[in-house]
């Protein structure tokens, strides 16, 4: 993306990048925080928070940077969308309601934004006007089944869903039911193509592409494991090929991961994992194989909920959400090792996206 002319400058002139922090207002979090880059070094530097919508947990820009969108995640779920030009976010207009409860990620496909409604069981579609704002919702493909965890699973509980490097499906991943979904978006409305189950009370909660666009990491929040699966963009179908827990041992206490990231040039996989407080990292076998844990490193905080990597692969960025900041690490480029460099304070933070 070429610079914009309001870009962030350091003190020779050189174009620093922007960081945008989403969290819970609801525990505290202070609404969108936007924050400095530094290229050199990887670390934060916050310059504005933005108190406008209630628990934006979730956020995504515009492939061209001119616009963020947030989830609301409410009961009565909403999406909001900014212009991110200058330092501070200012919102495009009211908030747009997504027709499902909880919505906990969201995605841009096709025109349209995507909203994953984890209280509704739901996946939404929202299309984006030519300025950049939001209609109204126009359409809702709401999921159907059930797990065996018994207090997690009574339901469908839709947790993310993004398009895939083909850009001809949109996929999404439902904790309570244990599957992906393999969608077509016709007109509006996303249209059910193929259900993939995963193995029963694994509780699927994001999903991750290889760059060879032939391959997909599932995470699993009830497992803690993840599932690498062979992707197929032209028949739109997705084949489980093995799981692979996160964690070294059996879990002393709570473990909930929550975030995967995948290394540009698809030598690394990254998982963070609540409760163990950790990230994990695993190396990718051949396409037909699953994953192989190497280490896993302290989170740099209390309660992961979410993991970004820059986009050449150099910096890992951890959303600590109970200790309250954004942690920042070099990655070892030879083996995939984080090595923590900082922090930022963000109360109740829940993800990073940057520019």
């Amino acid at each position: 993306m070429a610079p914009r002319g309001d870009a962030v400058t350091d003190g020779g002139g050189g174009r620093r990048r922007r960081a945008y922090i989403g969290s819970f207002t609801a525990a505290g979090g202070l609404g969108v925080l936007t924050a400095a880059v530094d290229g050199d070094t990887g670390a934060l530097t916050l310059l504005s928070a933005v108190n406008s919508v209630a628990d934006p947990s979730y956020l995504a820009l515009s492939p061209d940077g001119d616009m963020l969108y947030a989830v609301s995640e409410t009961t009565r779920g909403a999406v909001a969308a900014y212009r991110v030009k200058g330092d501070e976010p200012s919102l495009a207009g009211p908030l747009t309601r997504v027709g499902g409860s909880g919505p906990t990620h969201l995605s841009l496909f096709d025109g349209h934004v995507l909203t994953a409604n984890y209280g509704s069981g739901s996946v939404s579609a929202l299309p984006v006007r030519h300025d950049g704002s939001l209609g109204a919702v126009s359409g809702v493909l709401q999921h159907e089944g059930a797990g065996p965890h018994t207090q997690r699973q009574q339901g469908p509980h839709a947790h993310h869903v993004q398009p895939d490097p083909s850009r001809r499906w949109a996929v999404s991943v439902d904790l309570g039911t244990d599957s992906v979904r393999v969608c077509a978006l016709r007109d509006g409305t996303l249209a059910l193509h193929r259900e993939i189950a995963l193995r029963p009370g694994s509780g699927p909660r994001h999903l991750a592409f290889h760059p060879d666009g032939e391959r997909a990491y599932v995470l699993n929040e009830l497992a803690p494991t993840v599932t690498a699966c062979r992707w197929d963009a032209v028949e739109g179908a997705l084949r489980p090929v093995g799981e692979t827990s996160v964690l070294a041992d059996l879990p002393d206490g709570d473990a909930y991961p929550s975030g995967i990231v995948v290394s540009p040039d698809g030598r690394f996989v990254w998982t963070a994992t609540r409760g163990q407080d950790v990230v994990s990292v695993l190396v990718p076998g051949a396409p037909d194989e699953g994953l192989k844990l190497v280490a896993t490193v302290p989170c740099g905080g209390v309660w992961p909920r979410a993991l970004t990597l820059d986009p050449t692969g150099r910096f890992l960025y951890v959303a600590n959400e109970r200790s309250g900041h954004v942690a920042w690490f070099s990655v070892d480029p030879d083996t995939g090792i984080p090595q923590r460099g900082g922090s930022v304070k963000a109360p109740a933070a829940s993800c990073v996206v940057l520019d």
